[in-house]
C-alpha cells in the first residue's frame, strides 16, 4: 500500500463510530453506495478485510488500527491549526474509565477541559480487562484502570494515579438485623451482599472472616448497588469510600469491619500522542486523581 486515502479513512471511521453503512452515510451526507465503494476501495488497497459486515458493523484488527491512525492524525491537524491561527473544530478523544472513578473523582477534572470546550470527549464505562483491551487496540486514547503499573514495550504509557479505597458498609437497620452479633462468618453465610466485582468481595470475606466458597449475593452495577441495595437496607457491600464517607459521618451507614478495607491501585494508560488536547487531558486526569485518591 503506497499511500492512505484519508477520505476513505474518514468513511471507515464513520462506519465504525455509527455501527452501520447506512448510519455512516447519513452522518457524512453521502449515499450508502458511496460508503460501500470507499470501504471496498480501501480494502482492495490494503488487501485485507477491514469491516465485518453485520449488525453492528465492526472493524477487524487492521480496520481498528486504521481508524485509530485517522483519529490521531485529526488530533495533530487540529493542533497545527491552532499554531497557524486557523479556525479549529474540536477534536474527538475517546476514553474508557472504571465505574468507581466515574462515580467519584473523575468528573471533578472535566471543567478545565470542557469549559470552555477544548475537545469532544467520548467516555465509556469499562471493566479493567475491557479498558486495557480498548486502549491497547487503539479504540480509545487512554483509560483509567487497575492493572499493570509499568509501561510495556510498544504499548501505552502508564502513570500511577493512586489508590481507590473500598469499605464494607450497610445501614444500621441492616447491620442490626443480620450482624447483631458482629461481622462474623456465620452471619456472612446468611446475609445478602451486593457486588459489582465478585472477586473483590470474595477476597475481602476470605481475608477478614476466612470465609471460603459461596455466600449469598446480588450482582449489580455500582450505581444500583449503592442507591438501591445498600442505602435501601437490602444488602451490604464494598463501596468506594468517597461515595459513602458522608453517610458514615452522619450515621446513615455503618462500617461493618472497621480497620479492614480494599485498596485498588489505579493507573492512567495512554498513548504518547503529543498534542495540546491530549497533553492537557493527561495532565488534568493525573492532577485530579492525585487530589482525590490515596497516594
Amino acid at each position: 500500500m503506497d499511500s492512505l486515502d484519508y477520505r476513505a479513512l474518514l468513511v471507515l471511521d464513520a462506519v465504525v463510530s455509527q455501527g452501520s453503512f447506512e448510519k455512516a452515510a447519513t452522518a457524512l451526507g453521502i449515499s450508502q453506495s458511496a460508503v460501500s465503494q470507499r470501504i471496498k476501495a480501501l480494502e482492495d488497497a490494503t488487501g485485507r478485510l477491514l469491516i465485518v459486515r453485520g449488525q453492528p458493523a465492526v472493524p477487524t484488527g487492521l480496520g481498528q488500527r486504521l481508524v485509530s491512525h485517522h483519529r490521531n492524525v485529526k488530533l495533530m491537524e487540529a493542533a497545527l491549526d491552532i499554531d497557524l491561527g486557523n479556525q479549529v473544530s474540536m477534536p474527538e478523544i475517546a476514553l474508557a474509565v472504571d465505574a468507581a472513578s466515574l462515580a467519584t473523582w473523575f468528573p471533578q477534572g472535566l471543567r478545565p477541559l470542557l469549559s470552555p470546550p477544548r475537545c469532544q470527549l467520548h467516555v465509556q464505562q469499562a471493566t479493567t480487562d475491557m479498558a486495557l483491551h480498548l486502549v491497547r487496540e487503539g479504540s480509545v486514547f487512554g483509560c483509567v484502570a487497575a492493572g499493570p503499573s509499568e509501561t510495556q514495550a510498544n504499548g501505552p504509557q502508564v502513570t500511577p494515579l493512586g489508590r481507590m479505597r473500598y469499605v464494607c458498609v450497610a445501614t444500621k437497620a441492616f447491620a442490626n438485623h443480620w450482624f447483631g452479633d458482629g461481622f462474623v462468618i456465620e452471619a456472612a453465610r446468611l446475609a445478602p451482599a451486593v457486588v459489582s466485582d465478585r472477586d473483590m468481595m470474595a477476597g475481602f470475606l476470605h481475608q477478614v472472616l476466612e470465609l471460603r466458597g459461596a455466600y449469598p449475593h446480588h450482582t449489580l452495577p455500582l450505581s444500583a448497588a449503592t442507591t438501591e441495595c445498600v442505602f435501601g437496607s437490602m444488602a451490604y457491600g464494598l463501596l468506594p469510600w468517597q461515595l459513602v464517607s458522608a453517610a458514615l459521618n452522619d450515621d446513615r451507614l455503618v462500617d461493618l469491619a472497621p480497620g479492614h478495607f480494599v485498596d485498588v491501585p489505579l493507573n492512567w494508560h495512554a498513548w504518547n500522542l503529543d498534542t495540546p488536547f491530549t497533553r492537557a487531558l493527561s495532565e488534568q486526569i493525573v492532577a485530579t486523581a492525585k487530589r482525590h485518591l490515596l497516594p
